[in-house]
Order: C-alpha cells, then structure tokens, then sequence
C-alpha cells in the first residue's frame, strides 16, 4: 500500500504538514517549528509545556554577525519571518517559505542586512523533513557591509524523554542532564562552556566534564548525529549534511554538533577553530547570495525497545540513511532555481601526482589527496574562504580524483596531500556550465622544497594527534577516547616541565613520547609567561657555500609568535617572527589541529656549527593558558650544494 499523501493545513497562527508518518507545525508567518508528532508522541521538541528553562525552544534558524572589520559585534537574530508562502503542494511534496525581506529602516543591531528565506519540505513516505534558506544581500549602496560570523538551524528536543547522543562511532553515550549545569549542581571552569558535574541527577556522571566542544566534528566526517529517547517506544532524532558545498572552510573546518540541552545543531558557518578570518565579509553594496542546505531531519524508532542494543540500532539506521541521502545529491525536488539540479552542475577528473626529487626520482601517486574546487584565490585561501561553494573528494591509491555535481561558476583547483607539506593550486582556472565533464588529465604537484632533509619531527598531516597527549587531571575526567578532547590538558604542561622547557634531541627522542602537542604558557608567579622550547642535532659538517632551510608546518595557532633562534636563546632579534598568529582556540575547544600555517627559515651557514647545534623556537606571548602553537610538522633541510657535492 503505497503512503498517504502529504498535507498541508494552514491556520491562522500555524502551518501543519502530514504525511501520515510525522506531521511538522510551524508558527504562521515566523517558520519557527513548534511542533513534531511521530511515533504516538505528541511533541518530540521542546515546548512551553515542556522542562526546558531555554528561551528559545523548538525548531529555529539563527544568524550572528559583526562589523565587517571585527571592531563592533552585532547581534543575534533567531530568523523571523514575515510572509508565509505555499511554494509547492501535490500529494507527492509539499513545500513552504517563511522569508523575512531587509530594508533599510530595519534597526541594524537586531536585523542582519539580508533578504533570508526559510524552506521546508516534506516527501510521501518519508520519514523526516527537510530544510534548507537562501540569504540574499543585494547589490545597491544602501545595503550596508558586515560579516556574517554564525548561521545555523538548531533543534532543541524534551529534555525529559532524550538522554542518549550519538555524534560518531566512538562518541556515542547517555549524557548528563540540562539541570546538572545548574550553579548549584556543577563547578565553572576556565570559560563557560565547560563545568564540572558535582552533584548531578544520575550519579554516574559526578566528577565529568561537561562542555558542547568535546562534540565537535571535522565537516568531512559531520554526517548525522542527533538524539535517543530512551522511554518506550525508542525514537531517534538525526540532523543529517548530505554534502558540504554549502559549508565554510573546507573538510578540515571544524563544527559543533549536538550536546547538552539535548540540542542538535546543523551549522553552515561559524568561526569556531578559526576566529575573525572565517565570518563571510559582505562589503558595502555587495551583491551575494548563497543556498544553505537542505539538511535532512530524520527520524526513527525501535518498537518497544528500550536496550542499549536498540539504541545502537537507531544509530546504525540513521548512518544507513545518511548515506542513502549522500547518494541522492544534489537532491532534485527542491523548488528554489537557486539550488540547482545534477543537470544544471558540471563534472571535474584528473590525476595529481607528487614530484619530489629528494624522495624519488619518479613521479609518487598523490594518494589519499584531498582535492577540491573552491572560489579563485591564493595557494591554501580554500581553508580560509567562506562566501562561495567547495566541493571536495579525497584521491584513489593511484592519485585519481572525480569532483562531481559542481555548481557553476569560477574556480580554482586546490590540494594537499597527506605526507607532504604544503598546498596545492592549479593555476589554470576552472570554469564550470551546466552538463560539462572536464578531464584536467595529470597534474603535478612539487612541495616546498630547497634541500635534503637532514631530520624531521612529527607526520605532515596538519595535526598534532601524533605527539605527545598526556593523561588529563583525574579531577577532570570525560568518558571520551580521544584523548585530546578532555578539559585541561594545558595545564599538564608545567606538572611535566616545572622548571624547564622541553628539550627534544634529534636521533634519541621520540616524538610521540617527548614532543608536547601544543606549546602553552607557563605560570610563573602568577603571571603566564612565552616558553621556548630547544631542538639539539648534530651536524658532521657545515657547508659553507649555502644556506640551511628551517620548515616549521603548524596545526594551529591561538595569539601567538613564534620566534626562531640558532645557538644562542639570548639575541634581541631572532633570525625568524611570524608576528601575532592565529584565532584558533583549538586547544580549549578539544581540537587537535585549526588553521594551516607554513613557514619557511633561512639559516645562515655561519650560524651552524659542527658537532652540537640547537634550534630555540618561542612562542613568545603570555597573558593568557591559551596562547599557544600547535606544531604539524618540523624538518631542516641542508642547502642544495650538499647534493651536488655528495654527486661528484
């Protein structure tokens, strides 16, 4: 028997679409979901008759922005529309617009300067619901500039009926309640987002950590995730990102996903692992627009189930779904023309290969590269842009690529590969039309390269998961196995280096065991002060006719300097300063790695010597626990001369 059609009612205050699986209600004309009904359960959000001491409850799109230069913050604006619209109603799909038009007469603190349309969709048969917003800033000089730093779609559930939350395989659990981060139930921390659990409702949750960015995702691997009702009948609520064209940053930026509250979030931007670099910047009369979504809410449910068996089951149904919704992008019946159909996208292949004639005097496969077409701009800007579409894959064992259902437009070809340091770009530009299958056939990608490597720390991945991650405070314990995501870690820095920095020696330490994975602050005498970390190498000679290469790859960075010194920690100027970098806040935020950075040291011969050598790298700001670096990778290359004489 085939599903009953969907539809739609329309009431004065609110608009109600049934498909006989789920009905949705939204608030008439602000498109606030008020409402879900699925399964004999009346409401499955939170409501006015529900626990939830939030002030916004239910189903919302929001928007935070700032001055397009950071100097002045803005303001926060839950999306409320203004006019309601039927786009689309047939007993296969209905579709409904909330949209909220910006004029100038608009207050510009409680207002962002956009034209924003809210859609949502429902199918026959299916067992969820889809939404997606189109934001326009139009071109005309009274449209005024900003920068959009947060947009997303939350969803905040009964806190009485869900408790458990799955994010990924190895991040699944029943969560503390929204009442144990209560004042009276838990200890702040060192920022807000992150507690103590000291007197929670479930005792097996005392002496945690609680803090929403243990459950952040990379947008490569942040799919589905969502919530578990744990009463009878089990019902799952999944936010699932089919593609990530619509997301800033590229498959490495870093987003949240759900956490206490219970919460679920789909975000589209943010400057989270990032900072300021990251916020889209409208300029002044600037034509934009850009297609958030449609991202999939899913449901479904274990009858009579209440084990933790079931749970799982719930999980690996939704990952199932999640993949039956990748497979079906770009998806067909949105009825937007500014969300274009597979027809109306192009195609991209090609092979990338790596050329570095200090490992291999052939050509090495670029395997497991990750390749992508992003807007036009610099060597590594992709980690960066955040106004226009990214569509990435990942390259085969041989170094193949297949970019597919791109959208049209202007682009340039970027890559890095795992193993190697650096960026890649094609500087032919790409042009995308509609139907189109461009072969770009064997591309060459040379990394950074002025000489033989003569040591090395740590793997050129853009992480530091490979170095040292030390055992976190026992007073600070989450049930969570990375253990870089537990609370605190900084602090174990100066239990392990009370009085002295760390000292790495090139050929007898090992960086896994003695390479601390961020460099931190030090407290001493209250004051947070730069710390200088040593590299000790040996050379057997100094060649005198050229000049040693220092590359120092960073995972992230968070208000640092790094400061290269050769020999002597003492001299007023260093050889190398990168200057003020970085707004990660990786470390506080559980990450292991944020934004890129690569820089290359010249070392004059005459600052080396034979025998003992020691490289002094300080991150030279204090004044706060999270001013730091993070290192990816370090090696030290010899001059080129060295070659051509070892030849002769």
């Amino acid at each position: 028997m085939s599903p009953q059609g969907v539809k739609l009612q329309i009431q004065d205050r609110h608009v109600v679409i049934d498909n006989g699986i789920l009905q949705v209600t939204l608030s008439n004309p602000e498109g606030i979901v008020t409402g879900i009904s699925y399964n004999g359960i009346n409401n499955l959000l939170a409501d006015e008759s529900s626990r939830s001491k939030d002030k916004q409850k239910g189903g919302y799109w929001d928007v935070n922005w700032d001055s397009v230069d950071g100097s002045k913050k803005g303001g926060l604006e839950v999306i409320s529309g203004t006019k309601f619209e039927v786009i689309m109603k047939t007993e296969e799909q209905v579709e409904v617009s909330f949209s909220r038009p910006w004029e100038p007469s608009l207050p510009g603190d409680i207002f962002v300067p956009l034209n924003i349309d809210k859609r949502f969709i429902v199918l026959r048969g299916s067992s969820g619901f889809y939404s997606y917003a189109i934001y326009e800033h139009l071109g005309s000089p009274e449209w005024p500039a900003f920068s959009l730093s947060q947009t997303r779609i939350a969803f905040k559930l009964r806190e009485e009926k869900f408790h458990y939350m799955a994010v990924a395989d190895n991040r699944r659990r029943f969560m503390p309640l929204p009442e144990d981060r209560d004042a009276k139930n838990c200890q702040r921390l060192a920022y807000d987002e992150a507690v103590l659990l000291v007197n929670p409702i479930e005792p097996e949750f005392k002496g945690e950590v609680d803090d929403k960015y243990q459950y952040s995702c990379e947008n490569k691997d942040l799919r589905v995730h969502g919530w578990i009702s744990t009463e009878s009948p089990l019902v799952g609520f999944w936010q699932i990102t089919p593609s990530d064209e619509f997301r800033s940053g590229g498959p490495l930026k870093q987003n949240l996903s759900s956490h206490v509250g219970p919460t679920c979030l789909a975000m589209f931007t943010s400057l989270h692992y990032a900072g300021y670099d990251l916020g889209p910047k409208i300029g002044q009369g600037e034509a934009w627009k850009k297609v958030f979504g449609p991202v999939f809410i899913y449901l479904n449910s274990v009858v009579g189930g209440e084990s933790r068996d079931d749970t799982l089951t719930l999980w690996e149904d939704a990952k199932r779904q999640m993949m039956a919704e990748v497979q079906s992008w770009p998806y067909s019946f949105p009825a937007s023309k500014d969300f274009p159909s597979s027809d109306q996208r192009g195609n991209v292949n090609g092979r990338l290969l790596v050329r570095d004639r200090f490992i291999s005097k052939d050509y090495i496969s670029a395997k497991g590269a990750y390749v992508g077409l992003a807007p036009p701009g610099d060597v590594g800007s992709w980690q960066r842009e955040s106004k226009g579409y990214q569509f990435w894959t990942r390259a085969d064992e041989n170094g193949n690529f297949s970019i597919n259902h791109v959208c049209t437009g202007d682009y340039n070809l970027y890559a890095w590969v795992p193993g190697f340091i650096g960026d890649y770009r094609n500087d032919v530009p790409v042009t995308i039309t509609p139907g189109c299958y461009i072969h770009l056939g064997h591309l060459v990608y040379e990394p950074p390269r002025d000489g033989p490597t003569l040591w090395e720390i740590g793997i050129p991945d853009r992480s530091a998961a490979e170095f040292y991650i030390p055992d976190p405070d026992p007073k600070y314990i989450n049930r969570i196995p990375d253990r870089f995501r537990q609370y605190g870690l900084w602090e174990r820095y100066a239990e392990l280096y009370p009085k002295e920095d760390l000292v790495y020696t090139v050929g007898v330490s090992d960086y896994t065991k003695h390479w601390f994975f961020a460099q931190v602050t030090r407290k001493n005498d209250n004051t947070l002060q730069g710390t200088t970390w040593q590299i000790r190498f040996k050379l057997d000679r100094v060649d005198e006719t050229g000049t040693y290469k220092l590359k120092v790859a960073l995972a992230s960075a968070n208000q640092g300097e790094l400061q290269v010194r050769v020999n002597d920690p003492n001299t007023k100027r260093p050889l190398f300063s990168s200057g003020l970098i970085g707004r990660d806040n990786a470390v506080f935020r559980h990450g292991i790695h944020g934004l890129y950075w690569l820089f290359n040291v010249e070392i004059p011969n005459a600052v080396l010597a034979k025998g003992e050598n020691t490289i002094y790298l300080t991150q030279a700001r204090g004044q706060s626990p999270w001013r730091y670096l993070m290192y990816d990778y370090i090696h030290l290359e010899g001059p080129l001369t060295m070659v051509h004489k070892a030849t002769i």
